[in-house]
């Protein structure tokens, strides 16, 4: 039995040389050690059948010849984790004498520049920036803001209806003007920018998800001068200093009077051109005094209360401060268009 120890010892240190990996070194340490089939484990369990007065040398020999194989197996897994390790500091070495790689900077997207741009307008006069949600009910789309049920705006060729009649995605950002009105009493001064859908064709200038910006201030004293005042201070921040406003009459169940605005063309300056239809102006946004019914819905007196309210397309606005004639641009995620701005 102390020949076949012996055996065994040499064997194991032979082939523990050889070892030139940790995965080799599990095998190895399987075969000789391993608690249910390693040869050393076995010979140990042989024991109960050596005659009893050769047991404890035999024993005592085995247990000292395990002891140098698991010192062996230490010391010969430290070597070769430390030589990987070394390989692998060598393989990832950065060899700082190369030049460095500049990263590519990112940017806003011109529809959120635009709307930061305009928002910023506004919030110098003192409104709020207000978000509300996407997904809306009828009553806060249409019912409360005055828009009757036989509206043509209702129909699901213009509307994304999630039930139909009932929760839609809205198609204006207005429905935020009676949230608004809701949860506060005047004096109100709110500009809400956001997301609004309508279920119509694609094309160069309409889109079915686009955005909007839309206002509302609401006092004893508001009257339209005040909205034409606030309307030429945003129209000069953003198209420049001498860009002329022009208010022609128009209809919005929302509000009463109300009005289309223009302004003088960015390209010819009121000169005439094909992107003004030589007509020198250019509309950009709906307004009106709010409708007193509206304000009757969410209980402000309109003998004591009125005030105005306002929505523009985002990315009309932006279609005119750069000079693009294409909607879609917008939403391409195209880097060639994008790196421009």
């Amino acid at each position: 039995m102390l020949d076949r120890l012996e055996e065994l010892r040499q064997r194991a240190t032979a082939e523990l040389e050889t070892c030139d990996s940790t995965a080799a070194l599990t095998a190895w340490n399987s075969k000789y050690l391993g608690r249910q089939d390693g040869e050393l484990t076995a010979v140990l369990r042989g024991l109960r059948d050596v005659p009893a007065d050769q047991r404890k040398a035999i024993g005592q020999r085995a247990n000292e010849i395990k002891a140098e194989l698991e010192a062996l197996l230490a010391a010969r897994r430290a070597a070769l984790e430390s030589a990987e390790m070394e390989r692998a500091l060598q393989a990832e070495r950065l060899d700082v004498t190369l030049p460095g790689r500049n990263e590519p900077k990112g940017g806003l997207h011109p529809i959120s520049q635009t709307i930061r741009d305009i928002c910023r307008v506004f919030s110098e006069m003192g409104f709020h920036i207000i978000e509300g949600p996407e997904v809306e009910t009828d009553y806060y789309n249409f019912q409360a803001l005055n828009i009757p049920a036989d509206h043509p705006a209702r129909d699901m060729q213009d509307t994304f209806w999630v039930v139909p009649g009932q929760i839609l995605l809205r198609t204006q950002t207005s429905p935020n003007q009676i949230r608004i009105m809701q949860e506060q009493r005047p004096p109100v001064r709110a500009v809400v920018p956001g997301k609004v859908y309508r279920n119509e064709a694609t094309d160069a200038t309409h889109e079915a998800m686009f955005h909007q910006i839309e206002g509302l201030l609401i006092d004893k004293t508001t009257t339209m001068r005040d909205l034409r005042g606030c309307l030429e201070r945003f129209a000069h921040v953003i198209f420049g200093p001498t860009t002329q406003v022009r208010f022609r009459p128009s209809y919005f169940p929302f509000t009463e009077p109300s009005a289309e605005v223009d302004v003088t063309c960015i390209v010819c300056r009121g000169t005439g051109c094909r992107v003004c239809k030589y007509s020198g102006w250019v509309e950009v946004l709906g307004s009106g005094m709010v409708h007193p019914q509206v304000l009757r819905n969410v209980n402000y007196d309109p003998s004591v209360y009125r005030g105005f309210a306002f929505g523009m397309g985002v990315e009309r606005i932006a279609m005119m401060r750069y000079g693009i004639n294409e909607i879609r641009l917008f939403s391409q995620n195209d880097l060639r268009f994008l790196n421009q701005f």
